[in-house]
């Protein structure tokens, strides 16, 4: 991938640029869009750990950008790139974010300066343990101040690890395990939570696509059927995305990039198959039913109708902004597209679905996991079985009509199947998200079309985001 040119603003310096462009349209007190902006505090904790008959060092961050609501919310990544400048540009992209999507969280954001590939299973255990300790001794894990989540590096096994170590440390706290989401589900987590920023982003392609006018911006037309996708990063975010839209939506996906290069078929390639080969060998190096491109930064500027950017920040700089030719793209990754490279491609009339909305999925269901782990039941539980009863009822009717009139009328086969079943905890949080996205993008939407001033979603959404959080401060009395 094309490194970002020298001149290019730090990731933190371009969600400033961003956060400057959309308070300069709005009627802010300067000490209020300071506090807004700067990020609250930043925690940097070096630890050891003894591995392989020696200390090893390790240095990891918690930053909180906004604690206009609590607890504050955002996910740690493992990667060896982490550094302070990092943490502080996710944790106030977290702030918009949940202001936009209305998770009732602040935002933060941690790190930790380690590549996982060059631990095994036991000694991630003890560096995350160990991490975790630091953290949750300072109150930066805890279920009504500061609630983690898992990000680039990190997983379900390291979320249930740092539940278990708080609940070591906290053993009366009925709430511990609240303090952290994207749990497995036997150790508290959700349905759907692995799947959520995937599946937000098909629903929010699917509610852009919902609005003929904001298509025709892009310079395309009708629904996703047979628009042609490139999916930048088949990890967790880029891969279930690029399944449901080929699945569910119709939607061909014709490049897939990845860290070893790229693989590229204009009819289409199998997702699924691509998957099994990456998990499998680690790259898609090899991979025998597409074509491969050596060189991944050329399928991304290939021609498509969506371009995805789901894996780092600053994928697209001013060394390539000019030679994108997607006509939309949608920032499943935080922080894709680089400040300049949004002028660029603002001026060259391309369409971006920014990640402050786009990728919201996570922290969405993250949301709803929190719910659960404070009310200590599943979702579903209490009211499935009376939504089947009272169906019954209905059906039971339709019956009785079916009988009287005979031929002249009749129930569809699969009707009383579908129409009986209540809904599960997967199919509510789906819901949910569903419902969650549509409301976040009509309210851009409002704002993007409501105002001359305001030509592209991004400056929409961080209006929004800003508009909500300087309530926040405000009913505070701040």
């Amino acid at each position: 991938m094309c490194a970002a040119p020298l001149n290019e603003p730090t990731f933190r310096q371009s969600v400033d640029l961003m956060f400057n462009r959309a308070a300069a349209l709005m009627d802010l007190p300067p000490g209020l869009e300071q506090k807004i902006r700067v990020c609250n505090a930043t925690y940097t904790v070096r630890f050891g750990v003894r591995l392989r008959g020696q200390i090893h060092t390790f240095t990891g961050y918690r930053a909180v950008h906004s604690e206009h609501m609590e607890p504050v919310k955002g996910g740690i990544r493992y990667s060896a790139a982490v550094d302070q400048d990092e943490v502080e540009a996710l944790a106030a992209l977290m702030t918009y974010k949940c202001a936009l999507v209305e998770a009732p969280f602040g935002g933060s954001k941690g790190g930790l300066c380690i590549d996982p590939r060059e631990y095994d299973e036991h000694e991630l255990e003890l560096i995350t343990r160990r991490f975790a300790y630091e953290l949750i001794k300072r109150d930066l894990i805890n279920p009504s101040q500061n609630v983690p989540a898992p990000d680039m590096g990190t997983g379900e096994r390291e979320m249930a690890w740092i539940a278990d170590q708080f609940a070591r440390m906290n053993t009366t706290d009925i709430n511990a395990r609240a303090c952290v989401t994207g749990k497995p589900l036997n150790a508290g987590g959700i349905a759907g939570r692995v799947e959520a920023t995937g599946r937000g982003v098909q629903y929010a392609l699917r509610e852009f696509f919902r609005h003929p006018e904001d298509v025709a911006k892009a310079e395309l037309s009708g629904g996703l059927d047979g628009k042609r996708v490139i999916v930048q990063g088949l990890g967790n975010v880029g891969y279930h995305a690029a399944r449901f839209l080929s699945e569910e939506d119709g939607a061909l996906i014709t490049g897939i990039i990845e860290r070893d290069g790229a693989l590229y078929d204009p009819k289409g390639l199998d997702v699924g198959r691509v998957h099994e080969w990456l998990v499998r060998h680690g790259g898609i190096t090899g991979y025998p039913d597409a074509n491969s491109v050596a060189d991944g930064a050329a399928v991304l500027a290939a021609e498509c109708d969506i371009l995805i950017p789901a894996a780092l920040e600053g994928v697209i700089n001013l060394s390539n902004a000019h030679d994108i030719q997607a006509k939309l793209i949608l920032e499943a990754a935080n922080g894709p597209i680089t400040a300049g490279a949004d002028d660029i491609l603002r001026t060259r009339g391309k369409v971006i679905i920014p990640d402050l909305y786009a990728n919201a999925g996570g922290v969405t269901v993250s949301y709803f996991e929190w719910v659960k782990n404070l009310s200590h039941i599943r979702f579903g539980r209490m009211q499935r079985r009376q939504e089947e009863a009272r169906h019954q009822l209905v059906v039971d009717e339709l019956q009785r009509l079916d009988l009287m009139l005979g031929d002249a009328w009749s129930l569809t086969p699969s009707f009383k199947e579908k129409y009986l079943r209540g809904a599960d905890e997967l199919e509510l949080v789906r819901s949910g998200l569903d419902d969650t996205m549509r409301i976040a993008y009509q309210s851009m939407r409002e704002v993007w079309h409501g105002r001359d001033d305001v030509t592209d979603l991004r400056t929409a959404g961080f209006i929004v985001a800003i508009d909500r959080v300087a309530r926040s401060y405000r009913a505070k009395g701040l």
